[in-house]
């Protein structure tokens, strides 16, 4: 069953050019650890200190073997970092949406 895993990011609201770069460089490391990146979204408009992000995977289980990549790979542990280092996220939620198609 495919899924889509929806991130809610709570950031600094005066690091949104930092998050923008962070997103940036998913773009590069997520397709080829196996995610489907759908987007990285900042809003235009209202609330400055929200971003979305939205990776897909054809089921739970191929989540589970891109998320090990993850921790394994050199590109991703930096990107990691520079979050963590920079601090311009505050809070991350992830979901787990059941694809839907009509």
């Amino acid at each position: 069953m495919p899924i889509t895993c929806f991130i809610r990011y709570e950031l600094d609201p005066f690091q949104r050019e930092a998050f923008r770069t962070y997103a940036e460089n998913w773009s590069r490391i997520i397709p080829r650890l196996g995610g489907r990146l759908l987007g990285y979204w900042l809003p235009w408009e209202g609330r400055n200190d929200e971003a979305w992000g939205l990776v897909g995977f054809d089921s739970l289980a191929d989540y589970e073997t891109y998320r090990a990549r993850l921790k394994a790979d050199p590109e991703a542990r930096a990107n990691f970092e520079f979050a963590q280092a920079q601090r311009f996220i505050r809070r991350e939620e992830r979901t787990f949406c059941e694809d839907v198609r009509p």
